[in-house]
């Protein structure tokens, strides 16, 4: 686990918002995925690190993040990531995210776009249709009730070891369950995104390959040839890295390698 240079707290929305600081550089807020924290990006945050400044942060109820008497729910902490910008004074931020954290930095653009720079939405579906049935369903069974089946899974341990109130897990599994039981369906607000996006999924992903064709389509992916000089490519990205999960792409060395080039690439110009 990469050391950081910088920890704190921000008070924002009623929560203490852990985050933590790494490298330096145009700054890159990273959100974890579902029941994780900063840890669940293994050494993918080193990487990031290398060449900008990364922000980690702690969702609400997650990781170092203590709960407050608010439901989770994507929008409101959308909201929270855009208060975090706004407390460090970083301007326009890049936000990437993973799953949970992912559909967050999602809803941060959709609310506040004029907090974001880029965006890497890493294994998430913009409607919840988009899991695969069973996934969904297994989704359906998290309820308060589960946690302590789920007590010996390394994803608890963690839990248990940084949380503030260990003893809010039963909490966490109810509310984390009536959020994924919600449905939603964001397609035209993804439609209606300026800043550019990259879309990274696993090919064995809990996401069918159509819904991320159809996700990159509402971006204006996939509309016609780019010709042999590139000049019809449009500014967002769409990667599919070959030979993983949903469950391990978090840490696997090719999410790094895949989106830096499209975090360094200078703004695209405006349309001509």
């Amino acid at each position: 686990m990469a050391t950081p240079q910088q920890t704190g707290y921000a008070s924002i929305n009623g929560l203490r918002l852990y985050y933590e600081i790494h490298g330096a550089g145009q700054p890159l807020v990273l959100l974890h995925g579902g029941l994780g924290s900063t840890e669940m990006f293994g050494p993918n945050l080193a990487a990031l690190a290398a060449g900008r400044q990364v922000i980690a942060a702690d969702l609400q109820a997650h990781g170092r993040t203590g709960d407050i008497d608010r439901p989770l729910t994507y929008e409101a902490m959308g909201d929270d990531i855009a208060g975090l910008i706004g407390h460090l004074g970083l301007g326009r931020a890049d936000v990437m995210g993973y799953s949970l954290g992912a559909g967050t930095a999602l809803r941060t653009t959709i609310q506040h776009p004029e907090v974001v720079r880029k965006l890497v939405v890493v294994s998430t579906p913009y409607k919840r249709n988009g899991w695969y049935p069973e996934v969904r369903a297994a989704m359906a069974q998290i309820t308060s009730a589960s946690a302590e089946m789920m007590k010996p899974s390394p994803i608890y341990k963690t839990y248990a070891r940084v949380s503030p109130r260990p003893d809010d897990w039963p909490v966490l599994l109810g509310k984390m369950g009536d959020m994924l039981r919600r449905e939603y369906d964001w397609s035209d607000a993804v439609a209606q995104i300026t800043a550019p996006v990259m879309l990274v999924f696993a090919d064995s992903d809990s996401v069918p390959v159509a819904h991320m064709a159809e996700f990159y389509g509402l971006l204006g992916g996939s509309k016609r040839d780019a010709g042999w000089d590139g000049s019809g490519m449009q500014p967002n990205r769409l990667a599919v890295l070959p030979g993983l999960t949903h469950y391990n792409i978090g840490v696997a060395p090719s999410l790094a390698a895949t989106v830096t080039g499209f975090l360094d690439a200078p703004m695209p110009g405006p349309a001509t």
